[in-house]
């Protein structure tokens, strides 16, 4: 394997003794946004350029249902990012003048200073926030703030692929047992197709699919920075960024832009964490994190906007159950299908998945934002939605079993022991849904304890059910 080996060219601010702000310059060939000025603490911080779902309807769902042409349909967003300790002052200056302002997670009790066309606040730690300006939500300004990193590889070092400051093309990378992939601040690591490359036609799609850019197959695997991997140089549905396939892998920090297909696809494996990870795609099938088959997989801190599901689990035939699987303190934003999710591909059993303290900022899906959706054989059982607020939400929970495009299985499953607990939504009395097939296979043990919508408590007459739901609690 060919190591990258490339110097530090160097840090904006932060630089010296004691500082608390670390920035890093945007490399050459980078085209940035003109929508925002950002700084941190006095300190200048590059804004780059994101394409988003488009922000009517029609345009979203063509992004998603003409795979063919899924790239042309799309907005555009900014992110900026930096490293931070203790309190950080934060000013944004648009081009025009600024009338209202939300920063979101709402959660956060952010409050922002405005001051003719420049916007001012405090983070009081690392986090993800996302600034809307005078009601414009598709051009939101995401911020992305990062704790300091810590035990920073070496760009000499024979065990580490590094990718320091600058921008780089890469095709097909396998990283074996042992190794890391250092991205730092102020790289762009640019996915691309090779002239040369094999490929095979998608079933699904019809369209080529490649190997994966990164693929971390095996043991003990790193993949981590500051910088950004971007893939708006593949085509749609062409390869994943990052696949994973190993134990004790974790994935830190990085932003992945423009993903054609799921970003990070986790399948058939053990102990794997991903943490910090920023993730902005707007193509057909660009599911956030897809965790399938793997057991004792954490996703915690992350920025999900992407156009397919966000966090879902999934389980294929033959390859192994789904144990212990969590999601939390993560903010996201669903464009067409689930925020976070337990199927809708059930064929091996899935036992403890949680989803604790997320915020959903934006919900604009025909799909629904917390479900278990299972239309397979598989057993489903002791899934848990806990501390999670949604800022709206169309459809709000759905626990489902059924036949749908997606089924493989004859035979329908079974969902066991669901709960959603201290879930507050913001706005709006979307519909809540549970559905069983039949007697012998029920939706059992469904429990809602403090669900809110707009500020009053979630009541039994809110929950429509049908006759193969047994053992449903709403409490208050």
């Amino acid at each position: 394997m060919r190591v990258v080996v490339i110097l530090l060219a160097g840090m904006i601010a932060g630089q010296m003794a004691g500082a608390e702000v670390k920035v890093w310059p945007a490399p050459a060939g980078e085209s940035l946004s003109k929508d925002y000025v950002v700084s941190v603490d006095g300190v200048s911080c590059p804004v780059y350029a994101a394409k988003v779902a488009s922000a009517e309807p029609a345009k979203r769902w063509a992004a998603m249902d003409d795979r063919k042409n899924s790239a042309d349909y799309f907005g555009l967003a900014s992110f900026a990012t930096f490293d931070m300790t203790g309190r950080a002052r934060v000013t944004v200056t648009c081009p025009a003048a600024v009338t209202a302002v939300r920063v979101l997670p709402s959660s956060l009790g952010i409050k922002a200073t405005v001051r003719g066309n420049t916007i001012s606040f405090t983070l009081a730690k690392p986090t993800a926030v996302t600034v809307e300006v005078n009601g414009t939500w598709v051009g939101a300004l995401h911020l992305f703030a990062n704790p300091p990193e810590i035990d920073v590889p070496k760009p000499d070092d024979p065990n580490v692929i590094y990718y320091g400051p600058g921008i780089h093309e890469v095709s097909h990378v396998v990283v074996g047992d042992g190794k890391t992939v250092y991205i730092a601040g102020g790289a762009v690591v640019r996915a691309v197709i090779r002239p040369d490359e094999k490929y095979e036609i998608s079933s699904f799609s019809g369209l080529r699919n490649y190997s994966p850019t990164f693929e971390l197959r095996g043991r003990n695997i790193t993949f981590r920075g500051r910088g950004i991997l971007d893939c708006e140089a593949c085509t749609t549905h062409s390869r994943h960024p990052i696949w994973v396939q190993g134990s004790d892998i974790r994935i830190e920090g990085v932003i992945i832009r423009d993903s054609p297909i799921w970003t990070i696809p986790i399948r058939q494996s053990d102990r794997v964490t991903v943490s910090n990870v920023k993730l902005i795609g707007r193509r057909a099938n660009s599911d956030g994190i897809d965790i399938c088959n793997s057991r004792d997989v954490t996703v915690e801190g992350c920025f999900i906007r992407t156009l397919d599901d966000l966090i879902v689990v999934k389980s294929d035939k033959g390859q192994g159950p789904v144990k212990r699987v969590v999601a939390r303190n993560c903010v996201l934003w669903n464009e067409v299908a689930h925020a976070l999710s337990v199927g809708a591909e059930l064929r091996e059993d899935v036992d403890g998945v949680r989803f604790e303290s997320c915020d959903v900022i934006h919900d604009m899906g025909r799909e629904w934002s917390l479900r278990v959706y299972h239309s397979d054989a598989a057993t489903v059982t002791n899934v848990r939605f806990e501390n999670i607020r949604l800022e709206e939400s169309p459809r709000f929970i759905s626990v489902w079993i059924g036949k749908a495009v997606w089924s493989r299985d004859e035979e329908r499953g079974h969902i066991r022991n669901v709960l959603f607990r201290n879930i507050d939504l913001a706005k709006g009395h979307p519909p809540i849904e549970l559905a069983g097939y039949d007697d012998a296979h029920a939706v059992e043990g469904v429990t809602f304890d403090n669900v809110r919508m707009e500020g009053r408590p979630l009541r039994a007459s809110d929950v429509k059910s049908n006759a193969f739901v047994r053992d449903l609690v709403v409490r208050p």
